[in-house]
């Protein structure tokens, strides 16, 4: 096990999303704080972009209010989404069936019983990331794809003068490194099957809005500021030029991790 495989402990990370928020709260402004309805548009057409045609039943893990799960649909193929908090299992439900209230490291379906599994920006707020994984290729039948967000953090890295600020603090050991999930991938009979990118519309940040959420814990998975470091960093973001004007919207990754059409249940 390496050293960073500790499990959490926060139940919202758990249901893929912010550490330090609470998530029954959160439900009802989530989509509007998080790009709304074109960020989860691009974010679903990446998504069906790497899901095999065949594929008949896709479950979208840690999937929130919803908005993305929703339109993962296609003809002849039923999705089904789960998510730890009660309150965004309970918007999910009002836009997809078959939403159910389960930890992304613990499903409650059979081995072998779907043909993709997705999450997106889930896996950088998992420590135990590996067991996650895991259980994505123990319900996927032989052939089928786990599809996943990875390197999240670093796709908000556009080059800008806040990226500057924060560089020196930026961890070098994310949950969601691409190397890590593959190397995970592996051990549980997925391989490689794709990637593709997608931009995240309306998710621009502004120095001064990236100063309140540092303060308020929400780069909790990418920098290691915590305390005075953050409040002197916040004072730096809101002195830099133009501190409500967006930077370059980010571009996040997306992989497929194919599991083997003649391997068996994979190890639990």
């Amino acid at each position: 096990m390496h050293d960073d495989e500790t499990c959490d402990t926060a139940g919202s990370v758990s249901a893929g999303r912010d550490t330090f928020l609470d998530h029954d709260v959160e439900a009802a402004v989530y989509d509007a704080t998080r790009g709304g309805a074109p960020r989860a548009a691009a974010a679903a057409a990446a998504v069906l972009s790497l899901v095999p045609d065949a594929a008949r039943a896709l479950l979208d893990i840690g999937c929130g209010t919803g908005l993305v799960t929703e339109r993962l649909g296609r003809p002849g193929l039923r999705v089904l989404g789960a998510d730890f908090s009660p309150g965004m299992a309970r918007m999910a439900a009002g836009r997809v069936e078959g939403v159910v209230l389960a930890d992304a490291r613990r499903l409650p379906l059979p081995d072998a019983s779907v043909d993709a599994v997705s999450a997106v920006w889930l896996l950088h707020l998992v420590p135990d990331a590996r067991t996650a994984v895991a259980e994505a290729a123990r319900v996927l039948r032989p052939g089928g794809v786990f599809v996943t967000t990875v390197d999240k953090d670093a796709g908000h890295d556009v080059g800008s003068d806040i990226d500057a600020v924060l560089a020196p603090y930026r961890t070098a050991r994310a949950y969601d490194r691409a190397a890590r999930i593959e190397a995970f991938a592996a051990a549980h009979g997925l391989g490689p099957a794709g990637e593709t990118h997608f931009t995240g519309h309306g998710l621009g940040r502004s120095p001064r809005r990236t100063a309140q959420a540092l303060l308020r814990g929400e780069y909790a998975s990418r920098l290691t500021a915590r305390g005075a470091v953050a409040e002197k960093l916040a004072a730096e973001l809101s002195a830099l030029p133009e501190p409500d004007e967006p930077r370059a919207e980010p571009r996040y990754r997306v992989l497929a991790l194919r599991r083997s059409s003649a391997s068996s249940p994979p190890p639990h």
